[in-house]
């Protein structure tokens, strides 16, 4: 359970807007805090498989859970919409992985609205913060909450908690770390609106960078860089949707790999053992450990190795 620190008896009234698993934490840790949850906004059900049916957002799954009402607008400026919120005559707006909002949204509530980014703003302004920090091999990120404003992610800070990362951390375990992490912020920044002593600093935009949406190309292994980036893009991808790469023309998903001595022509696999399998990198190189060929399940490297025999000499890329 996140550890509530509200001093001010008087708790606030609170629109969550969120869609993904990352914002669930945020959202549980509200609903057991003083603080009143008076709806929550997430995205309309999805249709999806064979059979169509209707899947909903994981904040919706668990605002069910929490037996919350819930709001699932088509546009976000549809005025019907917007009399909903009025209605509810919240003190603030919660957004955790959510749609940009329009300003007749986010200038609605009593003390304005607030975002957890999964960055140290101003770096990594945009869609993908956590896949950038691990592709730019850096050692420390974290999270930031800040009062929307027009511009996208470029609002007051309000507070920050840092986050190491480490060697053996990938997209996954830097996502579960920083999705804890923002619960607690979460929590911690409504309880100092709660208690007026919510101070809020500008953003330097002199250090600001971007973190853009992930492309497929993104993803893709370039045997031509050092290694050391090699490896860092599978971290930044890992387990899914996974780096890749291709052999004899088929896609293949590096999932676990580490950065190693050795040189050869970048994309030829220079040493094969019975667990994992080497790439010459521009400098030094990839030892493979897991992957998932194109169409089948992910494996460890020792049971493709068994269906698919692999070679000193042949080539991925």
């Amino acid at each position: 359970m996140v550890r509530n620190t509200m001093n001010n008896p008087t708790p606030l009234k609170v629109i969550f807007m969120g869609t993904p698993d990352f914002a669930v934490p945020a959202l549980r840790a509200l609903d057991e805090s003083p603080h009143q949850i008076q709806a929550v906004v997430t995205v309309p059900d999805k249709q999806q498989g064979r059979g169509r049916r209707e899947s909903p957002s994981a904040v919706k799954s668990a605002a069910l859970e929490c037996n919350l009402p819930i709001l699932q607008p088509e546009k976000l400026t549809d005025p019907d919409f917007i009399d909903s919120l009025k209605g509810y005559a919240p003190d603030v707006i919660v957004v955790v992985a959510f749609r940009i909002l329009p300003e007749a949204v986010f200038t609605l509530p009593k003390y304005g609205s607030f975002n957890l980014h999964a960055s140290l703003l101003p770096k990594y302004r945009g869609a993908a913060p956590i896949h950038w920090a691990l592709l730019n091999g850096d050692s420390e990120t974290g999270v930031t909450t800040f009062f929307l404003k027009r511009k996208v992610d470029t609002g007051n800070i309000i507070k920050q908690a840092t986050a190491s990362i480490l060697p053996e951390d990938n997209l996954h375990t830097l996502y579960t770390k920083l999705c804890k992490m923002g619960a607690d912020l979460v929590l911690e920044t409504t309880n100092l609106i709660a208690n007026g002593t919510a101070g809020a600093g500008e953003q330097d935009n002199s250090l600001a960078s971007p973190a853009p949406k992930i492309t497929s190309e993104t993803r893709l292994i370039h045997f031509d860089e050092p290694a050391e980036q090699c490896h860092n893009r599978v971290r930044a991808f890992a387990p899914t949707p996974g780096a890749y790469t291709h052999r004899d023309g088929a896609l293949l998903k590096i999932l676990s790999s580490r950065h190693v001595a050795g040189h050869g022509i970048p994309g030829n696999i220079i040493k094969v053992s019975e667990d994992s399998f080497t790439v010459a990198c521009q400098e030094g190189a990839l030892e493979i450990i897991s992957i998932q060929p194109e169409s089948k399940k992910a494996m460890d490297v020792a049971s493709y190795l068994r269906g698919y025999p692999v070679e000193i000499g042949d080539t991925l890329g």
